[in-house]
């Protein structure tokens, strides 16, 4: 059984991933801004917890319930996401930081937070997207989203060679397209391959193995474009 926080839980890949770890037998701790739809799955296992990981007051309630309720952490999935999808000209600085905030400081704030309770076999995934990947197509509208979204891959990289030694590993999978709420505001009327209970389940397997082969890595997740 294995000690698993989650971000970005309330839709999306998120949502399915809670459902996935918990009846595997896992212990999980889903965080987002709105709890309501996991507390709704009432689900053994799986503690729900509203949670603005841009605000360090409630970074530090999830520090404080990881050190009195599991002591541990064994994985830690940065998978929530922000997307503003507006030509460059229009998007603004407030377009910008609140983009970066949740996509690029949550995920550090957060981390650090549970990098103290992760042990040499514990394993960060963060979650990407192809259009932050070098040379790979890009899409107008996404300036801001694809922008940040390639700093978590080489934030990524960085940190898994601070922490070589000691531990977690760390990696970072770029997702394709995948049926989601923010895929249609991406695309709107574009039809993903996969559902997200489908990348889910990748992903949830990969959490639990893939740092036996794999650091500071980023893989590509894709079998489409976009």
């Amino acid at each position: 059984m294995k000690n698993i926080v989650i971000t970005g839980t309330s839709r999306g890949i998120g949502y399915e991933l809670v459902s996935i770890f918990a009846n595997a037998g896992h212990q999980v701790l889903a965080l987002s801004r709105n709890d309501e739809p996991v507390k709704r799955q009432n689900l053994e296992n799986v503690t729900a917890l509203s949670c603005d990981i841009c605000k360090e007051s409630e970074l530090k309630k999830v520090a404080a319930f990881v050190s009195s309720e599991w002591g541990a952490v064994d994985i830690l999935i940065n998978n929530a996401g922000k997307l503003v999808n507006k030509p460059f000209t229009d998007l603004t600085a407030e377009d910008f930081k609140s983009v970066y905030n949740t996509n690029v400081m949550g995920v550090v704030g957060l981390t650090q937070k549970i990098l103290p309770f992760m042990g040499k076999n514990a394993h960060v995934v963060n979650i990407s997207t192809m259009g932050a990947v070098q040379g790979s197509v890009k899409f107008a509208g996404l300036a801001a989203y694809s922008s940040s979204k390639a700093a978590i891959i080489t934030l990524t990289e960085l940190l898994a060679e601070e922490y070589k030694e000691t531990g977690p590993s760390f990696n970072v999978l770029a997702l394709g397209a995948v049926q989601t709420e923010m895929l249609e505001e991406a695309f709107p009327g574009y039809k993903a391959p996969l559902s997200a209970q489908e990348m889910a389940a990748y992903i949830a397997d990969f959490s639990l193995t893939g740092n036996k082969y794999y650091n500071g890595k980023l893989l590509q997740v894709s079998n489409s474009t976009p």
